[in-house]
Formats: C-alpha cells, sequence, structure tokens
C-alpha cells in the first residue's frame, strides 16, 4: 500500500512540476493543425497547416458532407442513391455543425444484432431489420418503426452530502413495420459524436495503442485496456479499431462508407449492398442510383473533409483553478485511460488523408482501448472483441466547446450524461476507484475538475 501511495505521489509531483511547460504546449491539442475559434463553427473548421490545394479538397468534401441527398432516379446525378431506408438525407443530419448529437434527434440510432458473429467477427444483424433500424424511407417503402426512449432517475449524494441525480434510459420499438425483433435480438444505441482531430487519431501508431494496454496491464489494478481487433474493408485486414463507440472501426475511410451505407442506404465499392432483408418486399424492389451509388472518388473526398477537421485551441490552460483540476485529474487516475499525449505517425492511407497530419505533438486525452465500464453502461451488446460491458475510452479534446456547437453537452454512447460530472458518475467497472474519488471531493475540487475537463 505504501509503494503504491508513493507512486501516486510521485506521479503527482511530476505532473505539478510540469504543469506551466506542459500548458503551453498543450495549448495547441492538434500541433500546428490546431485552429483558434469558438462558438457554433468550432468544430467546422480545417487543419490550420493544409497547402492551398488541400483546403479545395476540404472545401469539396465539405459540400458533400452537408448537402442532402434525394432518392433515385434523379436529375442530380451526383447526389442520388439515397434509401430505400435511411436515419438521415445528410452527413450533417446527424453530426450538426460537425458537433454531437442528442437523444431525440436523428443522430441517435439504433444498432441491430443477434448473438453469433459474422464472416469477418463482427455483429450479426437482426434477421428482419439488419443491422440498424432505419426510421425514414423513400416513397413507396415503409420505414422499419419508431424508436421510442423513457428515462428512469437515479438519485445519490456525493461524500459532503450534496445531492446528485442522474437519467437512465429505457428504449422501446414501436410500430415495427416487419413483425417483432428476434427474441435474441441485442440492441445498441449510439449517439453521433463531434468529429475534430479524427485524422490525427488514425494517424497514431499501432504500437502507442498496444503499448497503453501493455503498460495498464504491468500496473497489477483494475485498469486493463484492451484493443479492438476489426475487419477493415479499405485494406481487407484486420487492425487494431479506434473509432466508433466500441473501437469496431479502424480506419476514416471504412467509417465513412459504413455510414453512408447504414445511416443513409448508400452503396459503394466498400459497402456495395442495401440493409434490405429478405422480409422487406418492397426495399428490396426500390430503385438504384447506381452500382455504387457513390463514386470512390466523391467518397474520398468526404473521407478527407472528415480527417482534416481540426482539434480547436485550448482554453484557460494557465488558469488556476484549472491546474488544480488538472492535479485532481491526474490523482483519480483518470489519466491512465484518458492518455493525455502522443506524437502522431504517417496516416495509413495517403490518398484519403493530408502529410501535415504526421509528426504532430498531439493531445487528445484517449487510449483508443476497451474497458469494461461496468453494468449500469452495459448493453449487453458485443461488437468484435468488445464485451457487452466494454467501451473505447473516447477522446476529451473540445468537449467544453460541445454546448457553443450544438446548444447541449450531453455525453457517454447514447447521450444520457447531461455534462461532465455525470459522465463520471456513470463510471464503473474498471474506472469505478476514480469514480468514488469523484464521490469523496469537495465542490470547490469537482468544479476545478469540470474546468479543467472543459479547457481541453
Amino acid at each position: 500500500m505504501r509503494a503504491g501511495i508513493a507512486l501516486l505521489l510521485v506521479a503527482t509531483l511530476a505532473g505539478a512540476a510540469l504543469g506551466q511547460a506542459a500548458s503551453d504546449d498543450q495549448q495547441r491539442p492538434g500541433g500546428a493543425t490546431t485552429v483558434e475559434v469558438n462558438g457554433r463553427r468550432a468544430f467546422s473548421l480545417a487543419a490550420a497547416n493544409l497547402t492551398a490545394e488541400e483546403q479545395t479538397r476540404f472545401a469539396v468534401g465539405n459540400s458533400f458532407f452537408r448537402r442532402n441527398w434525394v432518392a433515385a432516379p434523379a436529375s442530380t446525378g451526383a447526389r442520388d442513391g439515397l434509401g430505400p431506408l435511411f436515419n438521415a438525407r445528410s452527413c450533417s443530419g446527424c453530426h450538426v455543425n460537425d458537433g454531437r448529437a442528442a437523444p431525440g434527434e436523428a443522430g441517435l440510432l439504433l444498432r441491430l444484432s443477434v448473438p453469433g458473429r459474422d464472416a469477418h467477427g463482427g455483429p450479426l444483424p437482426e434477421p428482419r431489420y439488419g443491422a440498424q433500424l432505419a426510421t425514414q424511407a423513400i416513397p413507396g417503402v415503409p420505414v422499419e418503426g419508431r424508436l421510442q426512449m423513457t428515462e428512469q432517475a437515479l438519485h445519490g449524494r456525493y461524500t459532503d452530502g450534496t445531492r446528485y441525480t442522474l437519467q437512465s434510459p429505457r428504449y422501446r420499438l414501436a410500430a415495427l413495420r416487419h413483425g417483432p425483433l428476434d427474441r435474441q435480438a441485442l440492441l445498441g444505441p449510439r449517439i453521433a459524436p463531434q468529429l475534430i482531430g479524427l485524422g490525427l487519431l488514425e494517424a497514431i501508431a499501432e504500437a502507442d495503442i498496444e503499448a497503453n494496454a501493455a503498460a495498464q496491464a504491468a500496473r497489477g489494478d483494475a485498469i486493463r485496456g484492451q484493443a479492438n481487433r476489426v475487419w477493415d474493408a479499405p485494406s481487407g485486414q484486420q487492425r487494431i479499431g479506434r473509432f466508433g463507440w466500441k473501437a469496431n472501426v479502424a480506419s476514416l475511410a471504412h467509417q465513412t462508407a459504413a455510414a453512408f451505407a447504414g445511416d443513409m442506404g448508400i452503396t459503394s465499392r466498400l459497402f456495395p449492398l442495401t440493409d434490405c432483408t429478405a422480409a422487406q418486399r418492397e426495399c428490396l424492389a426500390a430503385p438504384s442510383g447506381g452500382a455504387p451509388e457513390i463514386e470512390d472518388d466523391v467518397l474520398a473526398e468526404v473521407v478527407f473533409y472528415a480527417a482534416t477537421l481540426a482539434p480547436p485551441l485550448r482554453r484557460d490552460g494557465g488558469d488556476a483553478e484549472v491546474q488544480r483540476g488538472q492535479q485532481l485529474f491526474q490523482q483519480a487516475q483518470c489519466a491512465v485511460c484518458h492518455r493525455p499525449s502522443y506524437v502522431t505517425a504517417q496516416p495509413p492511407f495517403p490518398r484519403l488523408s493530408s502529410p501535415a497530419l504526421a509528426g504532430q505533438a498531439i493531445h487528445p486525452y484517449t487510449d483508443l482501448l476497451l474497458h469494461d465500464m461496468g453494468e449500469g453502461l452495459a448493453d449487453g451488446r458485443p461488437d468484435f472483441l468488445a464485451s457487452g460491458r466494454q467501451w473505447k475510452t473516447p477522446p476529451l479534446w473540445g468537449l467544453g466547446l460541445i454546448h457553443g456547437v450544438n446548444g447541449h453537452q450531453r455525453l457517454l454512447h447514447d447521450g444520457r450524461a447531461r455534462g461532465v460530472l455525470e459522465a463520471v458518475l456513470w463510471h464503473g467497472g474498471e474506472a469505478d476507484a476514480s469514480r468514488k474519488q469523484v464521490l469523496a471531493m469537495s465542490r470547490a475540487e469537482r468544479q476545478a475538475l469540470i474546468r479543467f475537463v472543459e479547457s481541453l
């Protein structure tokens, strides 16, 4: 026990000693890509170090990201192919202002599966409704159903007696067009996250992610992250997952093409099939916008756009309360999973990214690993190596700007948390000791912790 306390003290003192020097560096979370911006456009600017030609690519990708797609046949051949089933008409329909969705909006999707694994080791789609519940459809095709959500209040107290209330969501499907779900169906609600810094996360070397897991295993305590190994369609290989709430996607190209297919019903060379099942006659008979419906060059521009959305400048890094919050963040062991910094390697798909993203000292605050977060957050739905209790550590950069971009601060995989502190209180499993340390903090310490996280 004494050795553990001594190690914690050394780490804390080292963090405090490095505090000022680190704050100068951490002012630019995306290194040279960082942009200085607040308000609604805080997540919408291109990396600051792109060339003029790359800025043009960014603008082209932005146009395809924001404009609505239409059903085929249509006079606009470059943007037809929507549906037959879909959840949004554009990428920005879920990622409003390139930001985060909230419960009750289009950006809350419901993944569907049954026990078992597909040919690549991923989830098996639900037999009647496919991999995702579609709540919209083109004319002549019935929507699959509606997702309804209610919330149950959970009351608790901090050690100082202050009361808090969490909202536990409950999900129900209504107006199902093709009969009931399979008796073993697994439901996975997923909120659309903000998009900043994705290309930088993609450029983190796999060796760094594996080193995170090795370092945590060597600690000998409850924190023991695991890399997800997933099928990556662009490379045709199993790779370490780093995108999605369960790290179930390895590359931005896969993520983008899968979102076109699942969220908008638009096929690509990587995902050539619609999500129509054998039970959906009208869906199978619907007109196609081509084979594929989005060409490789258009998809590439959207991937480039997502890869080069820049993290914004950090705020208030020199503030005394923020620096106190940073010390508390370290003392509560939050930084074990929310690893502060990396130096990026070369992006894995140069044609779909920019060399400007390589060699950057970045501060995303994530280990990109899966962690058992306890029964309170469990969805019971495995995804490749991720269990029903495991979630990827999300990056924290830009968290304090979500309200300015989207008018809310709903956090976690389904948006149940109404701010940083509620998100911490939902932590269980491997993070339970950190949660208990936060419960024992004074009101001033909790406020300092929030100020630090929201400054990132």
